[in-house]
C-alpha cells in the first residue's frame, strides 16, 4: 500500500466515525507565542484543551506537519543516525473534544490497524498508564479491560510516568495514554528475543506507531494535578512508521515516502545508497547512508517551513531552518563530495511527490527553490572561509591537538561542524580537545537557556467561564472587569503580570501588528498597559504590577495616538499589496510584515531589484488612493469561500477559520483582522523609504505614512537648507553642486597624476632597500600614500624582479591598512600565502583583512601597531 492510499485509509476511516477532516495547520505557528513550530498534532487544537474556545466540530481528524528541532521536543541530532527519527514528519491525529472516550478511541484504533490495514495482530503490543503514586493518579484499569478484549495479556505492558502519561508541557492539559508498538523483525528474530521485551527500548524495528492520550488533568504550577471540566482524547500515529511497517521494511527511508528523494540524490551525486535490508559493508558507505539519510529529511522540513512563510534567518525560527538546512549542506560537502549547490533540485521531487496532501508545497515550488539554492551558495562560501581559519588555527597549534575552544569558535562563528572539523584534523594526523569543545557548548547553552528561562504560575480565576471578547474594532475604551490574572517571571523581563479583561478594546498583537498600548483604570489608581497579545484564544494585557483590587470595574484606554498611527501604516500596507501586484505583476505575495506606530515594511516574492521608476509608480498608486478617499468596507463574520470567491486575498501561511473577517478598500480586499483607518484620507500621505533583498526571491520595502512622512519632508528640508548655507546661498543650487563636483573631479586627476609620480619615484628610492633573505627578495616599508597608491607602488615593485615579498603600510586619515604583494612563482614554490600573512599581521594593528594568495590587504584601527607589524613581517620569508 502507498503512502498516499495509507493517509487516505486514514481519513476516511475517521470520516465515517463521524469525524470533520480539517487540513494540515501551518509548520510554522504564528499565532502561538509559546511554539516556535507545531510539534505535535495536537498543536492547533491547544485552545481547546484548554477550554478557550469551541472547536467547529467535538471529532476532528487530520493530518498535520510537525516539526520537532527545537525545546523540549528535539531529534535534530538523531537525524540520520537511526531509521526513524525525523525533523519534519507527519502526524495522523484523531480528536474528541469532550465527546467519545477510552470506550471508543481504544477499539478504533485496533480496528483500523488490524482490519482496515490488516496488519499482522501477532506484531502488535499495547501499553497503559501503570499509574503515580507521586501524582495520586491510579492504573489505567479501563484501558486495560478494553485491551483485554482484543490482546493476549503477555502483549499488554505497563508503562512508566516516562513512557506512559503525556503531558503539553510542564504545565497544562495532561494525562494518561495508551500506546500500540509493533515489532517487524524478522521470525527468527522474534523467536529469540520476545518483542515485549523491546518495547520503549529504541529498537528501530519495534516501534510505537500509535498514542492514545488521554487529557484529563491540569498539570498546575507547583506540580499538582486537579481534573479538567471534560475529557478530551487526542491520538497522533507517526505517519513514516506506519509505511515503514505496511510496505514490508524495516527502516523509514526506506518506504515511499523518502525512496523518491533518495533516487534523486543518487542521480545528482553519484553515490549509492544502500537500504536497511541490503546492509552496507564499510565504514564509507555507512557515511553515505548516514549523509543520504540526512539530506532528504531535511528538505522535507526546509522546503515545508519556507512554504509555510518561515524564510532562513539569523534569529527565531529562521534561525532553526538555516540550521537545519546547513546541517544537510555540510554533510553533502563532507561526504557526498558536493562542492556546489544540489539540494534545491530536490524541492521539484517533493512538490510532486506531496502536493495532493499539501497544496502548498506546489504553489510555492519555486520561491522554495530558489530561496534553498540561495542559502546553499551561501553556507558553501563561509565553508570556505572556514576552512581558512581551521589552517590558520592548525599553523598556529604547538602539537596534535588543537583547542577545543578554537574548534567550537569555527562552530559558532561559521556554523562549522565538529565532525568536520575532526575529518580534516585527522587528515593531517592531528585532533582537537572534545572535552574543551564540549565544555564551550555547554556555556552557551546555558546564557542561551538563562536568557531565555521563564516560570508562570496558575491562572487565578475570578470570573468562571469563557466570557472573553474583543470589541475593539468598535471602540478604543470601555468599561472592564478582570477575569483572570498571573504572574510571569523571566531573566529578560523581569516580573510581568498578564491579565485578562472580560470585554477588551486592546487589539492584541497578530497579522503583523504590534498589540495595543495604553492603561487600565480604576477610581484609586491607573495601571500601564505595555503590550497586548494572544495566546490559546485568550487575549493578554502584560503590566508591571496588578491592581490593589483586582474585583474593582475598570475603564480600559487604547492609546489611540500610536494605534491610530498603526492602522495609518496597516492600511497602507493593503494599498502597497495592491499596488505591487497591479504595477509588477500577479506573481508578488505577501511574504511577512510588521506594522507599528513608526513605519511598515513588508516582504514580498519578487525576483529583481525594484527600479527608481517603479518605486515611483508604487508611491503614486497608494498616494492615488489615498486622495480618492476610500471608505473602509468591513465584512466581520464571512464565509471563507465567498470572500475568496468575491476576490478577497488569503496569505499563504496563515491560518482561518471557516468565516473571516475581510477589509475592503476599493480594489483591495484581503483576509485580515487587523485594525484599520475607515477613511484612507486619515492615511494623508505614502513614502517609501528603502527597499532591498531578504533572500533569494523575496524584497523588503520599508514605508512611512502620516506624522513620519511630515518629519521626513521637515528633515529633508532641512538638510537642503544646511547644504544651502554650506554653498554660501547660491541662487541655483543644483548648478553649484554639478560646478563643485566638475571641479572635484579636475582635482582628482591632478591628484591622481600626481600620485603616479610618486609612486615612480618611490619605486626607485625602495628598490634600492630590497633585502635579500633565504633567496627571497624582501621589503617591509611604511609609505606616505593612500592604500590605492600601495596597490599601485606593489604591483610597480613586482616588476623589478622576482621571488619578492612586500608588506607596505599607509595611515592615511589615521587608518593604519597594511598591503602584502607575492610573487606567484613564491606562491607556487614556497607556499607563501598573502592571505594568511595579513591576517596575521592585521592582529597588530586590531584588524584584519584578506584578498589573493600573491596580494591582499588588511585595515585595522591601531596605528601604534604597524611598527611591529613591519618588523614581524621578516618572520614569513627566514
Amino acid at each position: 500500500m502507498t503512502s498516499k492510499e495509507i493517509r487516505k485509509q486514514y481519513l476516511q476511516f475517521f470520516e465515517s466515525k463521524g469525524h470533520l477532516i480539517v487540513p494540515s495547520a501551518p509548520i510554522v505557528l504564528r499565532d502561538d507565542p509559546t511554539l516556535m513550530f507545531n510539534n505535535s498534532g495536537m498543536a492547533q487544537f491547544k485552545e481547546y484543551f484548554l477550554g478557550n474556545g469551541t472547536p467547529k466540530s467535538p471529532r476532528i481528524a487530520d493530518t498535520q506537519k510537525c516539526l520537532r528541532v527545537s525545546g523540549k521536543h528535539n531529534d535534530l541530532e538523531d537525524v540520520g543516525f537511526d531509521t526513524y527519527h525525523h525533523t519534519m514528519f507527519e502526524m495522523l491525529g484523531n480528536w474528541s473534544f469532550g465527546d467519545y472516550f477510552k470506550k471508543e478511541a481504544l477499539p478504533w484504533a485496533w480496528e483500523f490497524l488490524t482490519e482496515v490495514l490488516k496488519l499482522d495482530k501477532d506484531r502488535l503490543y499495547v501499553s497503559v498508564f501503570e499509574g503515580s503514586k507521586e501524582d495520586n493518579v491510579p492504573f489505567d484499569q479501563e484501558s486495560f479491560d478494553i485491551w483485554k478484549q482484543f490482546v493476549p495479556d503477555n502483549r499488554i505492558i505497563l508503562g512508566n510516568k516516562k513512557d506512559n502519561f503525556w503531558e503539553m508541557g510542564d504545565q497544562g492539559p495532561c494525562g494518561p495514554c495508551s500506546e500500540i508498538h509493533i515489532d517487524i523483525r524478522s521470525d527468527t528474530e522474534r523467536a529469540a528475543v520476545s518483542g515485549r521485551e523491546l518495547v520503549n527500548a529504541d529498537h528501530p524495528q519495534v516501534v510505537e506507531i500509535w498514542n492514545n492520550v488521554f487529557m484529563e488533568f491540569n498539570r498546575k504550577a507547583d506540580g499538582s494535578l486537579e481534573k479538567l471540566p471534560a475529557q478530551h482524547v487526542d491520538t497522533g500515529m507517526g505517519f513514516e512508521r506506519l509505511c515503514m511497517a505496511m510496505q514490508n521494511v524495516t527502516s523509514n527511508y526506506d518506504t515511499d515516502v523518502f525512496t523518491p528523494l533518495i533516487a534523486k540524490v543518487e542521480e545528482i551525486t553519484g553515490f549509492k545508497y544502500t537500504t536497511n535490508n541490503q546492509q552496507s559493508t564499510t565504514n564509507n558507505q555507512d557515511k553515505t547512508n548516514i549523509a543520504i539519510r540526512v539530506i532528504v529529511d531535511h528538505v522535507r522540513a526546509v522546503a515545508f517551513a519556507i512554504a509555510d512563510g518561515q524564510l532562513p534567518s539569523n534569529t527565531g525560527a529562521g534561525y532553526v531552518i538555516r540550521r537545519i538546512l546547513r546541517r544537510a549542506i555540510r554533510y553533502g560537502f563532507t561526504f557526498l563530495d558536493k562542492k556546489e549547490p544540489f539540494i534545491f533540485e530536490l524541492v521539484e521531487v517533493l512538490a510532486n511527490q506531496m502536493s495532493e496532501f499539501f497544496p502548498e508545497i506546489k504553489s510555492q515550488q519555486q520561491l522554495v527553490t530558489n530561496v534553498v539554492r540561495e542559502e546553499e551558495a551561501s553556507f558553501l562560501r563561509t565553508l570556505d572561509q572556514g576552512l581558512q581559519l581551521l589552517d590558520s588555527v592548525i599553523s598556529k597549534t604547538s602539537g596534535k591537538e588543537v583547542s577545543g575552544e578554537k574548534a567550537f569558535e569555527l562552530y559558532d562563528t561559521f556554523g562549522f561542524p565538529k565532525d568536520l572539523t575532526a575529518l580534516i584534523l585527522k587528515e593531517k594526523g592531528m585532533s582537537f580537545n572534545e572535552v574543551e569543545f564540549e565544555k564551550s557548548m555547554q556555556k552557551q547553552k546555558n546564557r542561551s537557556r538563562a536568557a531565555s528561562e521563564m516560570s508562570t504560575d496558575d491562572w487565578t480565576i475570578l470570573v468562571e467561564g469563557n466570557t472573553e471578547q474583543f470589541v475593539g474594532y468598535d471602540q478604543s475604551e470601555n468599561d472592564v472587569k478582570i477575569t483572570r490574572y498571573r504572574k510571569i517571571d523571566s531573566k529578560k523581563d523581569g516580573v510581568l503580570y498578564q491579565i485578562v479583561l472580560d470585554a477588551t478594546p486592546f487589539y492584541p498583537e497578530g497579522g503583523g501588528q504590534v498589540g495595543d498600548k495604553g492603561k487600565l483604570i480604576s477610581a484609586n489608581e491607573s495601571i500601564e498597559i505595555l503590550d497586548t497579545k494572544k495566546e490559546n484564544n485568550l487575549i493578554l494585557h502584560f503590566t508591571k504590577k496588578l491592581p490593589e483590587n483586582v474585583n474593582a470595574s475598570f475603564a480600559a484606554k487604547v492609546n489611540t495616538d500610536l494605534r491610530d498611527l498603526s492602522s495609518r501604516n496597516h492600511t497602507a500596507t493593503h494599498l502597497m499589496h495592491l499596488a505591487l501586484r497591479t504595477i509588477l505583476g500577479t506573481h508578488v505575495e505577501q511574504k511577512g510584515s510588521l506594522v507599528n506606530p513608526n513605519y511598515l515594511r513588508f516582504d514580498f516574492s519578487h525576483f529583481s531589484k525594484l527600479t527608481a521608476e517603479e518605486i515611483l509608480q508604487v508611491e503614486q498608486f497608494v498616494n492615488t488612493r489615498i486622495q480618492e478617499q476610500l471608505q473602509l468596507i468591513e465584512r466581520r463574520s464571512i464565509p471563507i469561500q465567498q470572500a475568496l470567491d468575491e476576490g478577497a486575498m488569503a496569505l499563504f501561511g496563515e491560518k482561518y477559520g471557516d468565516n473571516v473577517r475581510a477589509i475592503k478598500f476599493g480594489d483591495s480586499m484581503e483576509l485580515c483582522g487587523g485594525i484599520h483607518v475607515k477613511n484612507t484620507a486619515e492615511i494623508w500621505h505614502f513614502k517609501i523609504v528603502s527597499e532591498g533583498a531578504v533572500a533569494a526571491g523575496i524584497r523588503r520595502i520599508e514605508a512611512i505614512t502620516s506624522d513620519a512622512v511630515k518629519a521626513h519632508y521637515a528633515l529633508q528640508e532641512s538638510t537642503l537648507e544646511n547644504v544651502k548655507v554650506a554653498l554660501k546661498n547660491p541662487q541655483d543650487i543644483l548648478k553649484s553642486v554639478n560646478s563643485l563636483q566638475d571641479e572635484n573631479a579636475k582635482l582628482k586627476l591632478q591628484i591622481e597624476i600626481f600620485v603616479r609620480e610618486k609612486v615612480k619615484n618611490l619605486k626607485t628610492i625602495l628598490a634600492s632597500e630590497i633585502q635579500n633573505i633565504n633567496g627571497i627578495q624582501f621589503l617591509a616599508k611604511k609609505v606616505d600614500l593612500s592604500p590605492e597608491g600601495a596597490k599601485d607602488l606593489s604591483y610597480e615593485l613586482g616588476n623589478v624582479g622576482t621571488n619578492l615579498f612586500i608588506v607596505l603600510a599607509t595611515s592615511e586619515d589615521e587608518k593604519p591598512m597594511l598591503t602584502c604583494y607575492i610573487s606567484k612563482e613564491l606562491v607556487a614554490e614556497k607556499s607563501l600565502n598573502a592571505n594568511n600573512v595579513v591576517r596575521e599581521l592585521g592582529k597588530y594593528i586590531q584588524g584584519g583583512g584578506g584578498g589573493q594568495p600573491f596580494f591582499a590587504t588588511a585595515g585595522g584601527k591601531n596605528i601604534n601597531g604597524i611598527k611591529e607589524a613591519l618588523e614581524k613581517a621578516v618572520h614569513f620569508v627566514k
